[in-house]
């Protein structure tokens, strides 16, 4: 097991040989074509779709806009709001790691 930035030890409950190969293969990827091709080839349009939205409610969740807010602009359900508002909140972090650094990458692209 590997320790995060903080020294935490941390293990998906998912993890496995092939949850591995599938990563190590997204972190392979060198740029935005290569992952448009990629995910295009690995997920249906709508699991590709579905994961963009519940990024998007995670960014806007954390910028404290409302579920009436973030349901109007991404048309994402209630439920969804709430399961990606539930992983924020007690989760393992991914959404705030990834949030934090797109968050870094576009105050250095200003």
């Amino acid at each position: 097991m590997k320790q995060d930035e903080n020294g935490e030890v941390y293990r998906s409950k998912f993890h496995d040989k092939l949850t591995d190969q599938l990563f190590e293969a997204i972190l392979r990827l060198e740029n935005l074509e290569e992952c448009y091709r990629f995910f295009e080839d690995l997920c249906t349009v709508n699991e590709i779709k579905s994961l963009a939205q519940r990024l998007e409610v995670a960014r806007m969740l954390k910028e404290k806009k409302t579920y009436n807010e973030i349901a109007e602009k991404t048309s994402a359900s209630t439920a969804t709001i709430s399961r990606v508002n539930r992983s924020l909140n007690y989760g393992a972090d991914g959404y705030k790691i990834i949030l934090d650094r797109l968050s870094s990458k576009e105050e250095q692209d200003i």
